[in-house]
């Protein structure tokens, strides 16, 4: 087991007692009425908002989760989330404005602000269920299994204790300061935790960590492969399956039909959370546009470099070796069963060695030689990062494990307060007691809290690895994205659209898992040739969002649509305009009603092209700084004048973005 030193544990301890007090300091504001522990009393600057945004998105799961994909597919392989860039900056110009707008208090009360009638109530009150308890508990459990593999290879905690450990200084201040203390603790956290990640980079770079000869970036870029440097996928033998899984699908497709916390089509989570909770529209879209820079571009590479350095410390199995262990286990069944059983009575040697080739025939050999106080089923590709922070020095381990533990409080605090608005706002409120006061809202609402970080952390114990997790939630909520889009600009998306996305993006999800997996799917797109087109993951996500669309459209025209008085209120407040929504002020006109569209109109092409200089801004600075780091200093000036020109011509058409 891996000890810290008193200095570190030091570190640790007074990081912890410095952010449970940030954070419990907005107690007794948050305490006043549902709307400031929520929405902090809609005062937030976007400066703090913009940080808080993307501290909530940097859990301790996500450097794990980069490392998982590098190890596997490279640098490259990141385009499965970079790709969302485009739907950020999509919410940045076109829909930040329009949630501020609706002065909503959750992106759920949307449901009966667009739609109508008892469809819309029963919309609004099982998504707050389904979103606020089932969603939040997966997204909590992939956090909080990170925590427990960090626990682990660091503290030599078991799941169980880490879990403990990791929930008492959360539980604290998200529980008594709401959204107010998050923010706070968030900025607090992320300074934390962006300065252990680049430490430890650093660190890991020049030290010769483990005896692998890398002391400087260019012997690390010697000794990892090429493929896995590179920005984008390479094709090799006409095996199209990779550059289609992690580079055309998301940007072709996944980006506008996933919805995924954090990166929804349309904003939403708590990302719409903190845009209500802004000053003003102009507030909302700022904290948007610095979340998008700081998210993509500028916390990436320090992962991405750890990542890398751990193919070299502890690399991982050939095909070749692979074969050869699991020969191995074919060779030693009764061995394998005796070990699979318990393993009484095996001698210690030969544990080691059946442990050893079952995880070397997955790839993961090295891992199971480093770390053999860690259990069989979390030995995955994304231990390797905890496993490359355990051999800092102290000090530096003391600030880096604070820095996860930053990274992972701020996480879980952000969807605790988010999933407990939902159930608060749009169940409890809304169904159970419309006439609560002010005190027994927040008291639910703090109820609910616990309840939630219970739930994640023993949601937690029955996940594996970060990448599975994080697959089976773009399963979800593939083909349900576009709705969210479409919804805000054509009149004929109603409430029953929505309920069929959902019911059958689950319904789908659940049959690839316990029927066609089981019956053998994959192994019959193997046999046709298929896997060499597009790998199973993204066959599965092309089918489900194909169904799903095909779904939710067709009952689309087979239901009726919303009341035209409903929808006319709708353009009228947030000021929707466009050709989705001619059929609505022909309406409004023939009564003699008025609704102020041509702003709708003239902001959309605006928008668009807003959003097209955003996403060249940032990824033009992504890429810039990774090739810096690389040593092509050509190819990162050239990007980092696109990034100055896209910077400065986006400067001069924000003001023109028409506000209020």
């Amino acid at each position: 087991m891996f000890k810290l030193t008193l200095l570190d544990i030091g570190i640790i301890v007074g990081f912890l007692v410095a952010v449970v007090g940030v954070g419990a300091a907005a107690a007794r504001r948050s305490s006043r009425s549902a709307s400031d522990y929520f929405l902090s009393g809609r005062s937030m600057p976007w400066w703090l908002l913009g940080i808080s945004m993307v501290a909530c998105t940097f859990s301790c799961g996500t450097p794990n989760l980069i490392t998982d994909i590098v190890r596997n597919d490279g640098v490259a392989g990141n385009w499965v989330w970079w790709a969302f860039l485009l739907t950020g900056m999509l919410t940045v110009f076109v829909y930040a404005k329009l949630w501020r707008r609706s002065e909503l208090d959750t992106d759920l009360g949307f449901y009966e602000l667009r739609y109508s009638g008892r469809a819309a109530a029963a919309l609004r009150g099982f998504r707050a269920l389904y979103l606020g308890v089932f969603f939040n508990v997966m997204s909590l459990a992939i956090g909080s299994l990170a925590a427990i593999k960090i626990g682990q290879v660091i503290f030599g905690l078991s799941s169980v204790e880490t879990l403990l450990w990791a929930s008492v200084g959360v539980g604290i201040y998200a529980t008594l300061g709401g959204l107010t203390g998050s923010i706070w603790a968030d900025f607090f956290q992320y300074a934390i935790a962006m300065a252990g990640s680049i430490a430890a980079a650093v660190y890991l770079i020049r030290a010769d960590v483990g005896g692998t000869g890398v002391t400087s970036l260019a012997e690390l870029w010697a000794r990892v492969p090429a493929d896995k440097l590179s920005f984008f996928p390479h094709v090799e033998g006409g095996d199209t399956a990779v550059l289609v899984t992690v580079f055309v699908l998301p940007l072709a497709v996944q980006w506008w039909n996933v919805w995924y916390p954090g990166a929804e089509p349309g904003g939403g989570g708590y990302i719409a959370q903190r845009m209500l909770a802004a000053k003003n529209e102009k507030h909302a879209i700022g904290a948007t546009m610095l979340f998008n820079f700081m998210h993509y571009a500028v916390r990436t590479w320090p992962w991405l470099v750890v990542a890398l350095v751990s193919l070299v410390a502890l690399p991982k199995e050939t095909p070749q070796e692979m074969a050869r262990s699991q020969a191995w286990l074919s060779g030693n069944a009764a061995l394998v069963q005796r070990y699979r059983s318990g393993g009484d009575g095996l001698p210690p040697e030969a544990r080691m060695e059946v442990r050893y080739h079952t995880a070397a025939a997955r790839g993961h050999g090295a891992l199971a030689k480093a770390f053999p106080g860690v259990e069989d089923a979390f030995l995955r590709d994304d231990i390797a990062y905890p496993g490359m922070i355990s051999r800092l020095p102290a000090g530096l381990l003391g600030l880096v494990v604070a820095s996860l533990i930053a990274a992972h409080m701020s996480t879980v605090a952000t969807h605790l307060n988010w999933g407990a608005s939902y159930v608060v706002n749009d169940f409890y409120l809304r169904f159970v007691r419309p006439d609560a006061t002010p005190r027994q809202q927040v008291r639910m609402a703090r109820i609910t809290t616990v309840l939630l970080l219970v739930l994640g952390s023993g949601a937690a114990l029955l996940l594996q690895g970060a990448k599975g997790a994080f697959d089976v939630l773009l399963q979800v909520g593939a083909g349900t994205g576009l709705i969210y889009i479409l919804r805000w600009f054509w009149w004929r998306v109603n409430a029953w659209s929505e309920i069929a996305a959902m019911v059958i993006s689950f319904l789908v999800a659940v049959l690839f898992r316990f029927v066609a997996e089981p019956l053998g799917l994959e192994g019959a797109m193997r046999e046709a040739g298929l896997l060499s087109v597009m790998a199973y993951s993204g066959w599965k996500l092309v089918i489900g969002i194909a169904i799903t669309t095909a779904g939710w459209l067709t009952v689309t025209y087979l239901t009726p649509p919303e009341e035209m008085t409903v929808l006319t209120a709708f353009c009228r407040k947030i000021r929707a305009g466009g050709p989705g929504w001619r059929k609505v002020e022909q309406w409004a006109a023939s009564r003699g009603e008025e609704i102020d569209a041509e702003s709708g109109r003239s902001g959309l092409p605006l928008g668009i092209l807003c959003m097209v200089l955003g996403c060249a801004a940032v990824w033009g600075l992504l890429f810039a700084i990774g090739y810096a780091l690389y040593g092509k200093w050509g190819h990162a000036g050239a990007l980092g004048a696109v990034t100055v020109l896209a910077t400065v011509w986006l400067m001069r058409l924000v003001p023109r973005i028409r506000f209020g």
